[in-house]
């Protein structure tokens, strides 16, 4: 790792490697912060603008030629495939038109309409802006992968998450430049380990419920921010805890 023992049997970095570690965090850190902006400034709203505009769609009017409206076709079922391997699932079902148009449609599930298509059947499919966002037969129905969600709860947790490991980074990063020999605490372990680790816990832990929920999405930072702080602070070794100096 560079430079000798330090206590405790710890190796030490030399300090212009370690200060080059800080400039590698800092980078990171701003990597990171720009991830958060986009989150909150684009990703965010562009998907809430996007299903707003689906959820105001009207059936197209006889012969249109507009996108944003909601086009209805009628498909004939090729096959579906529905494969569970691991972390790995597949749900699609191959469609056609007649002998004019063949395509795909991915689903995030099984049912409740993928798991009982057979090829020959006859089903109804929704359009909008040129994505098929509805199978139905029967009327049952389901949302393919393309339908937009009321879901920016979990935009607003990713920017969040994004912007913990700018402030981690920041500050372990800040640290190893004016302290390159003497950076403890703010090493990988223990504790840039639990703060890591706990922020990704605290994002989902406060993401799903207001998903699940349909609580509004600012109450994700609203909660999750003073969380984090105060876990930030509950971690922090205190002295006569610390373990070796110098660390990672």
């Amino acid at each position: 790792m560079g430079g000798g023992p330090g206590k405790g049997g710890v190796r030490r970095r030399s300090p212009g490697r370690t200060r080059a570690v800080g400039v590698l965090l800092i980078l990171v850190s701003l990597a990171s912060a720009v991830l958060c902006y986009l989150a909150f400034s684009w990703w965010l709203p562009s998907d809430r603008d996007r299903y707003r505009d689906y959820v105001a769609a009207e059936p197209c009017p006889a012969r249109a030629t507009a996108t944003d409206c909601l086009s209805t076709w009628h498909l004939t079922v090729v096959k579906s495939e529905i494969k569970n391997a691991g972390r790995t699932s597949t749900y699609k079902a191959t469609l056609k038109d007649g002998y004019a148009w063949r395509g795909v449609v991915d689903f995030g599930d099984p049912g409740p309409l993928l798991e009982h298509l057979k090829p020959g059947d006859k089903v109804t499919a929704t359009a909008w802006r040129r994505d098929i966002v509805v199978l139905s037969k029967d009327g049952v129905r389901q949302n393919s992968s393309e339908a937009p969600r009321d879901e920016i709860q979990m935009n607003a947790a990713m920017g969040m998450l994004a912007a913990f490991f700018a402030a981690q980074a920041l500050a372990f990063g800040a640290v190893r430049l004016v302290r390159p020999r003497d950076h403890a605490p703010f090493t990988w372990d223990p504790y840039g380990r639990r703060m890591f680790f706990t922020g990704i816990i605290v994002c989902f832990a406060v993401g799903l419920p207001t998903v699940w929920t349909g609580i509004p999405w600012w109450t994700v930072p609203a909660v999750g921010l003073p969380a984090m702080a105060c876990a930030a602070v509950l971690m922090y070794p205190r002295p006569g805890r610390t373990g070796a100096r110098g660390g990672r």
